[in-house]
């Protein structure tokens, strides 16, 4: 089986003090070639970085790693002036950007916002019309006119810059479904890993959608948000009794992620903290310098043989 582009990176949730920290942590990610770092967006809780504000700051003191909202908080963000929003994210880092989507979770405080309340149903459905809008409001073209059941414009012209990889939360079965019809890759959610119950319920439901319409399984990666830690040394189990990773030594991380890549497809890891928050500095340093390297080299030498 010949491996996927493989993407590493790391995932926060930054607060206003720990802009320092991150902006840390970024640099550190982009030296050592990392692909990614991603941020929460929850604009209802005061005390944490605006998503989009801190991606194209990092970006601007970045030179090679890519920035995204793990994920974007839609309803609070209305489609067209988020396609406006990642099309100059885009513009001015190189392209150095992902679009993360999520239908909206937490209604009580994204309602809060003065956002109006939606059904589950119309949650989704304007969460998959939000992508399509995105895309058509990219890559040139003649104005765009769209009328869809909660999107809506008239005779907008769109950006020259291609529209970014869409990468969602897709969670439910009519969400996983729109991911398979129109996204670009899939963040299986509560950091459900390959071997998970969840993943092997989910992921047939997105193949059988994209195939519905045409489009090859295969475009659509999986990149899992990836929590655990990494020990001095070898720990006797690298799960827990519910079979969910834990972490373990460097060789014992190279090992896991490199059996997911080559045996179940897996084309991403963004790495947490074993309790699901940002990883620590030496953390993340390890990850970056040892654990990446050595599944990049692995999956090489797999190719190669």
């Amino acid at each position: 089986m010949t491996a996927p582009e493989v993407a590493f990176g790391f995932g926060t949730h930054p607060g206003i003090d720990d802009a320092e920290e991150l902006l840390r942590m970024a640099r550190l990610a982009d030296r050592a070639e990392l692909d990614h770092f991603s941020l929460s967006d929850h604009p209802y809780i005061g005390g944490r970085l605006d998503a989009y504000a801190t991606i194209g700051f990092i970006l601007g003191r970045t030179q090679h790693i890519s920035g995204f909202a793990n994920v974007t908080n839609l309803p609070t963000r209305p489609a067209p002036m988020l396609a406006r929003t990642v099309a100059s994210l885009s513009a001015l880092s190189g392209g150095r950007v992902v679009l993360g989507m999520g239908a909206g979770g937490l209604w009580d405080r994204i309602s809060d916002m003065g956002v109006p309340r939606l059904s589950p149903g119309d949650a989704v459905d304007a969460f998959e019309e939000a992508i399509v809008l995105v895309k058509m409001l990219s890559g040139g073209g003649p104005p765009v006119t769209y009328q869809g059941r909660h999107h809506q414009v008239n005779e907008i012209e769109p950006s020259p810059v291609a529209a970014p990889p869409v990468w969602t939360g897709s969670v439910g079965r009519k969400s996983l479904a729109a991911t398979g019809r129109v996204a670009d890759g899939w963040i299986p959610g509560h950091a459900a890993d390959w071997l998970s119950e969840r993943y092997r319920a989910s992921r047939p439901v997105i193949d059988e959608a994209a195939a519905a319409v045409g489009r090859d399984p295969r475009e659509i990666r999986t990149i899992f948000n990836f929590p655990g830690r990494v020990t001095d040394r070898p720990l006797p189990a690298t799960r827990d009794r519910d079979g969910r990773w834990v972490g373990g030594s460097v060789g014992q991380w190279t090992e896991e992620l490199t059996g997911a890549v080559l045996e179940h497809g897996a084309s991403g890891f963004t790495l947490f903290s074993a309790s699901g928050g940002t990883p620590d500095l030496v953390s993340l340093g390890r990850w970056a310098d040892e654990i990446v390297p050595a599944v990049r080299e692995a999956i090489a030498k797999e190719e190669r043989g």
